[in-house]
């Protein structure tokens, strides 16, 4: 059984669906691995790491895919100018990032073939679960890396500091959102010496970020925008009137604002209105981790740094590839334990189609469930 692992496409991207020491464990499963050249390269695993551990390597593209069985992909498979990787996919199993909603060219490419898709986002949220959560993993470093980020630009220090010309003042951090993302954010922020605050529509999240040495914030009285499924959920007109009220309050003293609310299947929620950001420091720093899909904040760019009013709102781009060769690895430790749950006796042979994580995942399944055959 062939899986593959080709080099990603999709420009500044520098993950790996799958790193060299996750390969004895595949090859152990019963896979025989190939990767494309280079394909580490981004997060610093060389061709020669996975050959040590077991790999093969193909430089043609037409080798590569010939007879995959499974094809890891962190991101979509692309067009572009030089390559065309919907070409090379054929009776095969794709584990990636899909997003169908967003990238809805790309998913109605692939319904024309004859594939299976397993759009690794939808990963349910239940205990056995928690060892293939994708999203999970990447958020966490998306987190931290906004924070160190913000600290990078930003013209103060972060941490109290008492010095014989006198006292320099701790940054303010506000975190909205406190899932994986803001979680890891706050724990980041305290250790830089920020002062920290949360906000959170999901009131079961307040000791969680107290436990992290941050002061949650939180509208009264309205119970929990929580879905049973333990996401956030669209709150009412009343709600969000009494929202904007409390941040606006909290905003005016923040000298850094990370924003990670999102709503499965939804564009993001506007939470921080222009009017809000005029009311904000001068010098003060924006990171929306949610600009990918619309933004927190109406002045909020995709791949951008807006600069309005002495102030800075940035939209970035795949915070997980800038951290590759961790992301890399956690990506590919996922995927691995992904795979595993369909394994009998230590071997996989095929997907369990009445799994529920095998179900949830695969959006696409043009292929016969009984596909694979040593």
């Amino acid at each position: 059984m062939k899986l593959v692992v080709p080099l990603e496409i999709q420009e500044n991207e520098n993950r790996v669906g799958v790193t060299p020491d996750c390969v004895p464990a595949l090859i152990k499963m019963g896979f025989k691995v190939f990767v494309q050249s280079g394909a580490g390269s981004g997060a610093s695993y060389s061709d020669a790491d996975y050959k040590k551990n077991g790999a093969q390597i193909s430089s043609k593209l037409s080798d590569l895919y010939s007879n995959a069985n499974v094809v890891v992909k962190v991101q979509r498979p692309l067009k572009n100018k030089k390559t065309n990787e919907f070409n090379y996919l054929k009776n095969c199993n794709i584990l990636t990032l899909l997003y169908e909603q967003k990238f809805k060219v790309e998913f109605n490419s692939l319904k024309k073939l004859n594939v299976n898709v397993f759009a690794l986002e939808k990963m349910p949220r239940i205990s056995r679960a928690q060892s293939m959560d994708i999203l999970s993993s990447q958020s966490n470093l998306s987190g931290y890396k906004a924070v160190v980020d913000a600290a990078s630009i930003f013209n103060k220090a972060f941490p109290l500091m008492m010095t014989s010309a006198g006292t320099v003042a701790p940054a303010k951090v506000l975190i909205i959102g406190a899932g994986v993302a803001g979680l890891q954010a706050i724990a980041t922020a305290k250790r830089l010496g920020a002062v920290v605050s949360s906000f959170d529509v999901r009131s079961s999240t307040k000791e969680q970020v107290e436990s992290l040495g941050a002061k949650f914030i939180e509208v009264k009285g309205e119970g929990s925008g929580e879905t049973a499924g333990g996401y956030a959920k669209e709150m009412s007109k009343s709600y969000q009137k009494k929202q904007a009220v409390l941040l606006e309050e909290n905003l005016v003293k923040m000298d850094i604002v990370i924003t990670t609310a999102l709503i499965p299947g939804k564009p993001s929620p506007k939470i921080i209105s222009k009017k809000m950001v005029d009311n904000m420091k001068v010098g003060s720093i924006i990171i929306d981790l949610a600009s990918e899909f619309g933004g927190n904040c109406d002045l909020t760019k995709h791949g951008e740094t807006v600069e309005y009013k002495s102030k800075k709102i940035i939209g970035p781009v795949n915070l997980p590839s800038s951290v590759s060769q961790d992301s890399s690895r956690l990506f590919s430790k996922n995927v691995l334990n992904f795979l595993i749950n369909s394994c009998d006796a230590g071997k996989f042979s095929s997907f369990k189609w009445e799994d529920e994580v095998v179900k949830e995942t695969c959006i696409i399944n043009n292929l016969y469930q009984k596909e694979f055959k040593k």
